[in-house]
C-alpha cells in the first residue's frame, strides 16, 4: 500500500526544509550565556545545585545568578548560595533582591553585605507577596516597586544591575505600554540590562524588541530560556506569569508523563530551535532557567557551537 500524502502539508515545501542545511551546522559559539538557579532547601539540593554549577562552569557564562523565594523567605539561602559560587568558582555571581517584606534599611543592610562579600552584580525585583497570590502592596517604610529599588541599591554602591522585563507583559500592569514605560524607568533609574520572563514563540521576543527600540530603550534585553523539565510544571508557571503556551508544544510532550529521558530530548530539541531562531534574529546573548539541572541548558548551549573554554582555545 502506498502511503498517501494528504495530511494537510505541502510536500514541496517539506522537500525543501529537508534539504535545507542543518539548523545547527557551522555555528561560531560567538554567544554570551547565563544560568539562574534557585537556593537549595536541603543537603542533596545543595550537591545537585553544586553539580550544576561544575557542569556548567567550564562553558565561561558571563554570570549566574540565584533567585529569592517569595517575601524574602530564603534570604539566608541564596546570600550563601551566591557567596560560595563566587569564592569557589571563577563565574560571576548575582543575587537576586526584592522589595517584599523589608524596609529600605533592612535591604540596604543586605545590599552592604552582599557588597562585603566581594558581590558586585544583583537582579533587582519587585517581588511577588508572601502567599504567591494576592494584590502586591508595598511594605511600609521599604522601596515602593523594582524603579525605587534600583534607585537605592545604587546610593549604597556602584552595583551592576539586571532586571526582569515581561515581553507578553507583566500580570499586574494594565496594558503593554505601562509595562514598557515601567521597563524604560529602570533603565533610566540605572538597571545595566533586563532579562525576560520566559515564553516560546520567537516572534514575541522580536516584538517586544521591537517596541523597546521604539520607546527609546537602547540597553541589553537578554532573552530568556526555559527549557521544559515537566510540562505540568510550566503549565503552572505560565497560568501565573502571563506566558502563553503553543498548541503544538502541547502536542509534542502529550504522553511524555512518564518517559522522562525522552521528555528532555524533546525539551532539549524545542529550546534549542527556539534559541536558534532568536540568533537568526540577531540575538547573541541568552539566559537560561536551569531549575538546578544542567543537561538540558549544556545540551542548547552545545548546539549553539558553545564549547568548555579549554577546548575553544
Amino acid at each position: 500500500m502506498t502511503a498517501s500524502h494528504d495530511c494537510g502539508l505541502d510536500p514541496a515545501a517539506e522537500a525543501r526544509t529537508a534539504s535545507d542545511a542543518p539548523l545547527f551546522s557551522d555555528l561560531p559559539g560567538d554567544i554570551g550565556i547565563s544560568f539562574e538557579f534557585f537556593p537549595p532547601k536541603t543537603e542533596k539540593m545543595s550537591q545537585i545545585l553544586w553539580d550544576s554549577v561544575e557542569t556548567l562552569a567550564p562553558l565561561g557564562p558571563r554570570f549566574v545568578s540565584v533567585t529569592y523565594g517569595a517575601g524574602g523567605s530564603t534570604r539566608e539561602r541564596t546570600h550563601d548560595a551566591v557567596v560560595r559560587i563566587n569564592k569557589e568558582t571563577s563565574i560571576p555571581a548575582a543575587a537576586h533582591l526584592t522589595c517584599v517584606n523589608a524596609t529600605r534599611e533592612e535591604v540596604d543592610e543586605v545590599a552592604r553585605h552582599y557588597w562585603e562579600s566581594g558581590i558586585r552584580h544583583l537582579v533587582a525585583l519587585r517581588g511577588d507577596p508572601p502567599d504567591g497570590g494576592g494584590h502586591y502592596t508595598p511594605h511600609p517604610g521599604g522601596y515602593e516597586n523594582a524603579v525605587d529599588l534600583i534607585g537605592g541599591l545604587k546610593k549604597v554602591a556602584d552595583f551592576e544591575v539586571s532586571v526582569a522585563a515581561y515581553p507578553e507583559v507583566h500580570p499586574d500592569s494594565p496594558d503593554a505600554q505601562t509595562d514598557l514605560d515601567n521597563l524604560k524607568a529602570k533603565f533610566d533609574a540605572g538597571a545595566d540590562r533586563a532579562i525576560t520572563q520566559f515564553f516560546f514563540e520567537p516572534d514575541c521576543f522580536f516584538r517586544f524588541r521591537d517596541k523597546a527600540a521604539a520607546a527609546g530603550i537602547d540597553a541589553e534585553i537578554v532573552p530568556g530560556i526555559m527549557p521544559v523539565m515537566s510540562f505540568a510544571a510550566v503549565q503552572r508557571m505560565s497560568n501565573m506569569c502571563g506566558t502563553a503556551i503553543p498548541a503544538w508544544m502541547e502536542g509534542l510532550f502529550d504522553g511524555l508523563d512518564e518517559r522522562p529521558e525522552a521528555r528532555q530530548l524533546v525539551s532539549a530539541t524545542i529550546a534549542a530551535e527556539l534559541c536558534r531562531k532568536l540568533y537568526a534574529g540577531g540575538v547573541r546573548n541568552f539566559h537560561f532557567y536551569t531549575l538546578n539541572r544542567a543537561e538540558l541548558s549544556y545540551a542548547i548551549c552545545h548546539m549553539l557551537g558553545v564549547r568548555p573554554k579549554g577546548e575553544a582555545e
